[in-house]
């Protein structure tokens, strides 16, 4: 490669491919995310090697990988990445936050328990502001974000997500979901003062689709305690987890945030020991928090969960129904 001028550019647009290439591992998949072919794909990454004048990728098998140069150039590229953010947010600061528009992805609890009473808020106080929001969960959701296709994620701490000390996302805490157990109501582990899991060990369990975030959960809470559930049925949304539950068919942990559940038939108790719960936070671009729409969105998402936090202090249960 030859070496770098004094005056040399790099296309941001080339960088940003670069990193989908790294968080995706393949062209083919990068590309995917990107909404490109993999030809495309290509074509910007040759483009920014030109650019560098340095080998970004070497072969690996039938792929490739990323070299230590491409790695370094990623490293300076966030930092670009969060200062144009900044000077965003500073240009925008001209504003209050009082017109504009921010896009939010979340969980679908997020959604029910935190951005639905959020958004009813700021249409309140903010009508000019425009909010949209979409049902989404990682790692999608931070591909979007970095996509910039939402402003604001909202999701709980579980893989595939970013660790805490990934430095591209400024995170806000916003509440602990306790996850309870759900038994059928004549269940004669349903005690009022909770149960153990390990008494849950060899029943029956209802969880979410394989691999999906509410699997992932059940499946890292029980094995805490232990044990690997016998998951026998996979629903796609709370009730439907609910009526199987209250038809004697298994046992299952459900989020606070997702109660009550709309059936009766059914005993929700706290789990002793080890706690179990989800952490929900809020996560923007590095350098976007400063943009008055965002800082408003994540202001009142705070708000909301801590109004619930303050609210719900115990399981709740329709079984007496």
């Amino acid at each position: 490669m030859s070496t770098l001028s004094r005056d040399f550019t790099i296309d941001l647009r080339r960088l940003r491919v670069l990193r989908m290439l790294d968080q995706h591992g393949t062209v083919s998949a990068a590309a995917t995310a990107l909404h490109l072919t993999p030809s495309a794909v290509s074509q910007q990454i040759a483009g920014l090697a030109r650019d560098t004048g340095v080998q970004l990728l070497e072969k690996r098998g039938r792929g490739v990988r990323l070299t230590a140069r491409a790695r370094r150039l990623l490293e300076h590229a966030a930092v670009i990445e969060q200062q144009l953010q900044v000077a965003r947010a500073d240009l925008a600061s001209w504003d209050a936050g009082d017109a504009g528009h921010v896009g939010i992805a979340s969980l679908s609890t997020g959604i029910t328990a935190i951005v639905a009473p959020a958004l009813k808020s700021l249409r309140c106080s903010h009508p000019g502001l425009s909010v949209t929001v979409s049902e989404s969960e990682p790692p999608q959701l931070f591909t979007d974000l970095d996509l910039g296709d939402v402003d604001v994620a909202v999701t709980v701490h579980h893989t595939p997500g970013p660790p805490v000390t990934d430095a591209r996302y400024h995170r806000v805490d916003l509440l602990v979901d306790p996850l309870d157990a759900v038994l059928p109501a004549d269940h004669p582990a349903a005690h009022p003062d909770g149960v153990r899991l390990t008494e849950l060990a060899d029943q029956p369990w209802v969880s979410g689709y394989p691999g999906g975030s509410c699997s992932r959960l059940t499946e890292a809470v029980c094995a805490n305690a232990g044990f690997t559930p016998d998951v026998r049925h996979h629903v796609g949304d709370w009730v439907a987890l609910g009526a199987l539950v209250a038809s004697g068919a298994g046992v299952a942990l459900v989020p606070r945030v997702a109660q009550p559940l709309p059936m009766p038939g059914l005993a929700v108790v706290p789990v002793l020991g080890t706690p179990a719960a989800r952490h929900f936070y809020a996560a923007v671009r590095a350098g976007a928090e400063a943009d008055p729409a965002v800082a408003l969105v994540l202001e009142r998402l705070t708000q909301v969960a801590a109004e619930w936090t303050a609210a719900a202090q115990q399981p709740t249960s329709l079984a007496a129904r």
